[in-house]
């Protein structure tokens, strides 16, 4: 792609605003939280203390916002904690430009490897270096300093006993995730009516695996319909995979085929009902005629075999879904746990140490953000132009560990900030609000920003914009004198964020064939741990074929998202054409459809054993490791083991003869595509 098509595109997603479903009364508890500690600290302290207790609150606020399981109080009290020390220890040192750029680096360069933890801590430390940008300034000795600090504290401490006294939608975001994993099932199901070979996107189940994690205390506190579901649809997937697949599955055309559509559409609505009745917390509405049609002895006549069995199956793990759904399922099973924040500690440092390498694009944001920040800081200061800190607070905001969003976001950015400022200086000079009303009308603007935050950057930066402005307005600036300054340093501020993604950047490109490579030998250990089980079926599956799954999946999920990302880079790929891609994310997807249709009818305990797939396990781990090194060197894969091991297969089982099959089909046709990359 060329960097002007990368620009046009970057720019349209910046500008972008997607539909999401709002949440009023969440905003209004954060805008109502922000109300009482501005207009605390204004009747007992004054505007300026108001202001900084004002950031504290806000700040909070948008923390709690963020994709997180995490509890939300302990959000908004890590947000005021770690912005109130950030702000006492930058004015600190703030009355010495060379020692407070020193610091500002140092901050600000942890703050980009706090992306090693996660995208919540690193939106969470990067807001907070924006902010002490602003709330250094505002303190006049080191007594007010601690005064400042300490009222932003109570802005997090406030937000968070708000959330505990007034909660909005209890494990809200824990039900939206089942409830979209069993939607996204049923639209599986539906899908698979018309198109018995459909791919199943495994996003939505691994958020819900994410969402179901929980501390011994919050398991004890968990709605019984959240307790047990997950587990149930996890294992529902491959049985509808089963029933529709003609490899193993149904026959092509015939009562079999009609019987097969006709559970399928049963099966799509129950998980539908189901997903409503866990998003919203009420009963399970039953489809009329949708359980009568699973359970109609025709499925029994007309189906045998495989077909069959996954049938009685689906039956039967319907009902378990119904019934947990209901929340009359057990309680009892293994609890999915959370550790806490001091023994995640550990983890997280090695994360970050992890990343200290030069070839890491989370090391290579931390530098490029630190530079960028500091350079904006002392231009901003040198251009005397009043305000200063609009440049890096502009960058660390807009500045991501990839090009798209740095891109989009510098655009949105600077397109709010123009409106946004624009509006709420024509209210300030049309109507020359006082000190209530400037207190107002930014409480209204924080509100709106709560509102839309996730229909879209530009949307919310419109409303932060006009916030800062109304704050400010609070302590005595004039708002007239400084629009054309922010306006001009935020663009500037957007301009070195995109002039330093350009010049030192960590394209995701170049490191597809890696992310490929891992995903190959993930599906191939999967697999290998399914076929194993055929040979030993005296051991009933464990954890090692349950990790191998999702080892399999979260590959999947990294190379899928590296190759988003990638897509949209001004880069020319070497050795991995998009057609070669593509085609590779083909034929690995249908290599794992092939083993989860392997796992859907793993056999019982104390089945016969079949001891050709021992063999064959084995050469999927050899050759599997064997042809992840050969696509991250750029040579041809062979699969010399696994053809041996088919070819001296002799065992006409219903259903490793197909799925065996499927796994070589989708072998030769990565290797193909693999190849006529490399030729290209």
């Amino acid at each position: 792609m060329t960097w002007l098509r990368a620009l046009k595109d970057t720019t349209r997603s910046g500008l972008t605003l997607e539909r999401h479903r709002l949440e009023p009364l969440v905003a209004l508890r954060g805008a109502v939280g922000l109300a009482l500690v501005v207009g605390t600290a204004l009747a007992l302290f004054g505007p300026v203390v108001a202001v900084s207790s004002a950031f504290g609150a806000f700040q909070a606020a948008i923390a709690t916002l963020q994709r997180s399981w995490r509890p939300r109080p302990v959000l908004a009290l890590i947000s005021g904690g770690t912005l109130a020390v950030s702000t006492f220890i930058g004015y600190l040192v703030g009355f010495q430009l060379p020692l407070f750029v020193a610091l500002l680096f140092l901050w600000t360069f942890a703050a980009g490897l706090a992306w090693a933890i996660g995208p919540t801590t690193g939106i969470i430390a990067a807001s907070n270096v924006a902010i002490m940008l602003v709330t250094v300034t505002l303190p006049t000795s080191v007594a007010t300093a601690a005064g400042h600090a300490a009222m932003i504290a109570v802005g997090g401490l406030v937000q968070a006993a708000l959330i505990v006294l007034f909660p909005v939608r209890r494990w809200g975001a824990q039900r939206d995730a089942l409830a979209d994993a069993l939607a996204a099932e049923a639209d599986y199901a539906r899908r698979l009516r018309h198109d018995p070979t459909a791919s199943f996107d495994p996003g939505p189940l691994m958020v819900a695996r994410s969402a179901a994690a929980v501390t011994p205390r919050e398991a004890r506190r968990r709605p019984a319909e959240l307790h047990g579901t997950r587990a149930v649809a996890e294992r529902i997937r491959p049985v509808l995979a089963s029933l529709a697949d003609p490899a193993v599955g149904a026959s092509p055309e015939g009562p079999e085929r009609e019987r097969v559509r006709d559970v399928l559409a049963a099966a799509a609505a129950l998980l539908d009902a189901a997903a409503r009745a866990v998003r919203y917390g009420v009963p399970v509405r039953m489809p009329a005629g949708a359980m009568a049609a699973l359970k109609t002895p025709d499925t029994v006549t007309v189906l045998s075999g495989p077909p069959r069995r996954a049938a009685l199956r689906l039956v039967a793990l319907l009902d378990d879904v119904v019934e947990e759904a209901e929340g009359d399922g057990t309680e009892e099973g293994p609890i999915y746990d959370r550790p806490s924040l001091l023994s995640l500690l550990p983890g997280a440092l090695r994360s970050v140490r992890g990343e200290l390498r030069w070839s890491s694009p989370v090391l290579r944001h931390a530098i490029r953000v630190s530079v960028v920040v500091c350079a904006g800081y002392v231009l901003g200061a040198a251009l005397s132009l009043g305000h200063g800190y609009w440049a890096p607070m502009t960058s660390v905001m807009v500045m991501r560990p990839d090009f798209s969003q740095t891109y989009s976001r510098s655009v949105a950015r600077f397109g709010g900030t123009l409106v946004g400022v624009g509006l709420a200086t024509a209210v300030e000079q049309v109507a020359h609000p006082g000190v209530a009303i400037s207190c107002a009308l930014a409480i209204l603007c924080a509100f709106g920003m709560y509102l839309v935050m996730r229909t879209g950057y530009v949307a919310s930066n419109i409303c932060t914009s006009a916030y800062v402005v109304f704050l400010l307005g609070m302590a005595g600036e004039e708002a007239g004198q400084t629009v054309p300054e922010r306006v001009l340093l935020t663009l500037l501020g957007g301009l070195l964020a995109m002039l330093a993604y350009a010049l030192y950047p960590a394209w995701e490109t170049p490191r597809l064939r890696n992310r490929l490579a891992d995903w190959l030998m993930a599906d191939c250990r999967y697999a290998a741990a399914v076929v194993d089980h055929y040979a030993n079926p005296a051991d009933r599956p464990g954890e090692d074929l349950r990790q191998s799954l999702l080892d399999a999946r979260d590959a999947r999920i990294a190379w899928q998202e590296a190759l988003a990302r990638a897509i949209h880079e001004p880069v020319r790929a070497r050795g991995l054409t998009r057609a070669a891609a593509e085609s590779a994310d083909h034929a690995l997807g249908q290599f794992g459809r092939g083993a989860m249709l392997m796992e859907a009818h793993l056999p019982e305990h104390g089945a016969v054993p079949v001891p050709p797939a021992a063999e064959l396990a084995d050469a999927l781990r050899r050759d599997g490791e064997r042809a992840a090194r050969a696509v991250k060197e750029r040579r041809s894969l062979n699969w010399d083991r696994v053809q041996q091991a088919l070819a001296a297969w002799d065992d006409d089982h219903p259903v490793l003869g197909s799925g065996t099959v499927l796994l070589a089909e989708a072998l030769e046709e990565l290797t193909t595509a693999l190849d006529e990359g490399v030729r290209r």
